[in-house]
């Protein structure tokens, strides 16, 4: 399979309603048709965006999954498009944060379940971790997977780029409190990787707590292409540009000079 050098990425960005698994997937559904009828060829959702934090709901919400999955597939071959977004996941009695990434071709390209369990939030309450860093083969090359916190470990995103990541995706549900971390954060992992970020947040407010949005696109040179601040349900899109990504990559080759060796504590 030969990789266009080139193609259009977009993320979605919604008000999740808690425990609503039928009208978020209604609300997704109008958003990726929307991407697809513009020739989106990969488009990004927000962190467990069927039915949120719906934590005493969650074992008879990740029910609902396989289904929402097989919609999902249906409308990735449809538009030959790559989809992404994390949903509720049970498996041998545990349930797990999980994000799902089926390819243009409408199978699952891979799945990861979040390492990092956000504890201030009491994550680690509700959902078992996962122990590693997944990077799929896709239409469009591969791609690495992280959510939400996971954007505050830099060692996560630099493994994804050494496995051969040239995109990374980050569904989130990342608070308004921290929000100027989620902006510094997402260039920050662009910039240091030479990848394409791109990060899905929802909006709203969930038990008084606000979600503003500011999903975005980074190329690897920390260039913001699309970036949604406002706090609106709205998708925006951006151009990937694999040879651009390897340009900079010439012309700075920080990753072939690491010293790893050194950095052992």
């Amino acid at each position: 399979m030969t990789t266009p050098a080139t193609f259009k990425v977009g993320f979605i960005q919604f008000d999740i309603l808690t425990g609503e698994v039928s009208g978020n997937m209604t609300e997704a559904e109008r958003h990726l048709e929307h991407l697809g009828d513009a020739g989106v060829a990969m488009a990004v959702l927000p962190e467990m965006w069927s039915c949120g934090f719906d934590n005493a709901n969650l074992a008879r919400h990740a029910e609902s999954t396989p289904r929402i999955l097989d919609r999902l597939s249906k409308t990735a071959i449809r538009h030959r498009m790559v989809i992404a977004g994390s949903l509720p996941e049970v498996a041998e009695g545990r349930i797990y944060n999980t994000l799902y990434l089926l390819d243009a071709d409408g199978r699952i390209a891979g799945t990861y379940r979040k390492i990092h369990l956000f504890s201030v939030a009491g994550e680690h309450k509700h959902f078992s971790a996962g122990t590693r860093s997944v990077v799929c083969d896709t239409a469009l090359g591969p791609v690495g997977l992280m959510i939400c916190y996971d954007l505050r470990f830099p060692e996560l995103c630099r493994a994804l780029a050494l496995k051969g990541a040239r995109i990374v995706v980050v569904p989130a549900q990342w608070p308004d409190i921290r929000i100027e971390v989620w902006d510094v954060l997402a260039r920050a992992r662009a910039m240091e990787n030479q990848i394409y970020i791109i990060g899905a947040n929802r909006c709203g407010v969930e038990n008084e707590t606000r979600f503003p949005g500011h999903s975005i696109i980074v190329d690897p040179g920390g260039s913001v292409l699309a970036w949604a601040p406002d706090g609106d349900t709205r998708t925006d899109t951006a151009v990937v540009d694999l040879p651009h990504l390897e340009r900079i990559r010439e012309k700075v080759p920080a990753l072939n000079e690491r010293m790893p060796e050194a950095y052992v504590t």
